[in-house]
């Protein structure tokens, strides 16, 4: 459903990076775009006056479509004059201009974001009923749409609920979670409208970024894998999955279908993301293979275990000694097995070295039939595992290297994503 603006990714990139400062003084990142901002019935309405001022703030024309039901959190005026634009509440009210007002803005609008989307307004879009402004102005655009569901704990855990975002995640429809805290009921749980700078930072990349991965199965892999050596103890190392979280999410936005298989980490799936949840590097192994086929890249960014013990203890181990023994047996080689039967496909891996980084990562390049490889020293400050950012070398299969500085996950995912449209062309 998003249509590039024609703007290199590296640029876009690079504006999108600049979400924080715009955060606080604004810019015109986003002139020329119009945005309708759908405002339906639920408490979190008068965050939706905050909504429109962030978005003025980057020079975005703003057009507000309420809900009846809404006009009784938030008044009209206040959002008209945050808009400074009519505000549209009726269907049926004497139109402000000669155009039919429905079609003309499903026309023009470069986005629709429903801030706060209450489950009625993602039931009646899941299911085609379009009965009042807003849910016919969406029915009737071809622009991206972007939820920020709110809601109380149950409703949203309704399967009723998930069972129509999947739906509409599936047609093209972009969904923001909303966060865990004290809720209007009184309750605490899942359900407040997301953070106001993560709708606008969300709305910013799918306008923003160029659609240039749209026709691409991306399968990622990321985070730990854990070996068992009795019901209460295991093996595992440091990894937090961020990169790999930052490349599935990099790649969403820039219109892949990405397959995310991971470890156990503490990180949100990524907006548009298939997250497949794993253990330990067996069950990463079957994953991988299960859905291999269907992919066109593979990024290996997850750090797998490589050996495992050979027993398994059934029950929990007992302290009977000052030393105890575990042997260990090696895992698959996922890498090395996907690598020998890759045909057209474009494999990544990831290495993790604390020495010899440039000469051991060009053996790996090598010995697993790599395309790329990104290396990681994890002895640099700032770098490796559990940091938000990351500095590396993506060495391609053509012996070039390219040293990347200290920089944010995210946009060092982005880096990796364009090194490998690089070899894709």
């Amino acid at each position: 459903m998003r249509q590039g603006d024609g703007s290199s990714v590296a640029d876009v990139f690079n504006a999108t990076e600049e979400l924080s400062p715009c955060r606080i003084r604004g810019g015109s990142m986003l002139t020329g775009k119009l945005i309708v901002i759908g405002v339906t019935g639920g408490i979190a309405a008068y965050k939706s006056a905050e909504v429109v001022r962030s978005l003025k703030k980057l020079n975005a024309s703003v057009y507000v479509i309420m809900t009846e039901n809404a006009s009784e959190f938030i008044t009209p005026l206040t959002l008209q004059t945050l808009s400074q634009n009519p505000v549209i509440t009726n269907m049926f009210k004497e139109p402000f201009s000669w155009e039919i007002e429905h079609i003309s803005l499903a026309q023009k609008a470069d986005m629709i974001l429903v801030a706060p989307a209450t489950a009625n307004i993602i039931g009646k879009i899941a299911n085609g009923i379009a009965d009042d402004m807003l849910s016919t102005t969406i029915m009737a655009t071809k622009a991206p749409v972007l939820f920020a569901s709110a809601m109380n704990t149950n409703m949203y855990e309704n399967p009723i609920l998930q069972e129509n975002i999947q739906k509409l995640e599936k047609f093209g429809y972009y969904f923001i979670e909303p966060s865990e805290g004290d809720l209007a009921c009184g309750k605490q749980g899942k359900g407040r409208l997301a953070d106001i700078e993560d709708i606008i930072e969300e709305a910013c990349k799918i306008l923003l970024y160029e659609y240039d991965l749209s026709e691409k199965t991306i399968l990622i892999t990321a985070g730990p894998t854990r070996e068992k050596i009795d019901p209460v103890r295991f093996i595992t190392n440091n990894s937090s999955g961020k990169m790999g979280y930052a490349l599935a999410k990099v790649a969403a936005a820039r219109g892949a279908k990405v397959i995310l298989i991971s470890g156990p980490v503490n990180l949100k799936k990524p907006n548009g993301v298939e997250l497949v949840q794993i253990t330990s590097a067996q069950d990463m192994y079957h994953e991988v293979l299960k859905r291999f086929d269907f992919s066109d890249i593979v990024i290996k960014a997850a750090a797998v275990a490589d050996y495992k013990p050979k027993v398994y203890c059934e029950n929990k181990m007992k302290k009977s000694a000052d030393h105890l023994s575990i042997e260990l047996e090696i895992n698959p080689d996922i890498l090395k097995t996907i690598s020998s039967q890759k045909g057209k496909r474009l494999i990544v891996g990831f290495s993790m070295e604390t020495q010899n980084l440039v000469e051991n990562s060009l053996k790996k390049l090598k010995e697993k039939n790599l395309d790329i490889i990104v290396a990681n020293d994890l002895t640099t400050e700032g770098a490796g595992f559990g940091t938000e950012t990351n500095t590396v070398k993506i060495i391609n299969k053509l012996g070039v290297i390219k040293d990347i500085p200290l920089m944010s996950k995210e946009k060092i995912a982005n880096i990796i994503l364009n090194e490998i449209l690089k070899l894709d062309n």
